[in-house]
């Protein structure tokens, strides 16, 4: 009876045995990513879309117009919204509150008075605008002489302009002075040693409140020539004359920065930073802009 007992004792751990590993069979074996210890594996949520609007200046419209297409392949979730201005005006908006990402402005002028780390005798107003260490010299432009088809006048180069300026005659069309391309005028006017307020009141000089109302007025023929950047020569397919050296305006540098007010600053940075990129630049350069040297 003992003996038949220890048998039985025997038999019956031998079938748990049996069962348990029976049940241990049935259970799938953990996957790499469902490890003891660790969650599942899952994709990362798209991210969420991003509206950033871009003031710039208004002779890059062309460009950022075309690039627009472009990003939204490399950043499908960000949606860009232009305001194209003169820089003046642009500035103007964004000190008075207006939302806004990115500021690229057609002079350094603009940027600076925007802008804490520049000079106080340009930052007159102290304001502070630009996030620190995204400014960055864009782009580089040309100032044309341009004339209607035709060429009317004959005018040929800025010397002879400026000689029939002297003499009376002729009539030209320059931006306003808080406009960067008025602005470049004005220098090449004092180069030359015009006086720009007797010509205006004497009906030689008249004036566009941004690069693009004077390239009109000289596609339309309303005036004899006018002062652009090349960039809008070349989009307006108007005839240029000349081209105004460093000696006469200065170079005619873009500068561009995140603002400090932007909600998506993440955003607007790897937005400027693909303005950089070879495609982007191939875009600028198609038109006349150029990298800044």
């Amino acid at each position: 009876m003992k003996n038949l007992k220890k048998t039985l004792a025997l038999l019956l751990a031998l079938a748990m045995v049996l069962v348990f590993a029976a049940c241990g069979a049935d259970e799938p074996a953990p996957t790499e990513s469902e490890t003891p210890g660790t969650a599942p594996a899952s994709e990362g949520p798209e991210a969420e879309p991003v509206e950033l609007v871009v003031f710039a200046a208004a002779s890059m419209e062309e460009t950022l117009t075309e690039i627009q297409g472009m990003y939204a392949s490399a950043a499908p979730n960000v949606t860009l919204v232009f305001n194209f201005d003169s820089s003046g005006t642009l500035k103007t908006q964004i000190q008075e509150g207006a939302d806004c990402d990115v500021f690229i402005s057609a002079g350094q002028k603009q940027m600076d008075q925007l802008d804490i780390e520049a000079d106080p005798s340009v930052n007159t107003e102290g304001l502070d605008f630009v996030l620190a260490g995204s400014r960055l010299d864009l782009l580089e432009n040309r100032v044309t002489l341009c004339v209607p088809e035709g060429n009317p006048k004959g005018i040929e180069n800025f010397d002879q302009l400026a000689e029939l300026l002297a003499a009376g005659g002729v009539f030209m069309c320059m931006g306003n002075s808080d406009v960067p391309v008025g602005q470049y005028t004005q220098k090449i006017l004092a180069y030359y040693g015009l006086d720009e307020a007797a010509l205006a009141n004497a009906g030689e000089i008249t004036y566009g409140t941004n690069v693009k109302e004077v390239a009109t007025q000289i596609k339309e023929g309303s005036v004899d020539c006018g002062v652009i950047y090349c960039t809008d020569a070349f989009s307006e397919g108007l005839e240029i004359a000349d081209y105004a050296t460093a000696e006469m305006c200065g170079q005619v540098i873009y500068p561009a920065a995140v603002l400090k007010t932007s909600a998506h600053q993440a955003e607007a940075q790897a937005f400027l930073d693909y303005l950089s990129t070879p495609e982007a630049m191939e875009v600028f350069e198609s038109v006349g802009f150029a990298p800044v040297a």
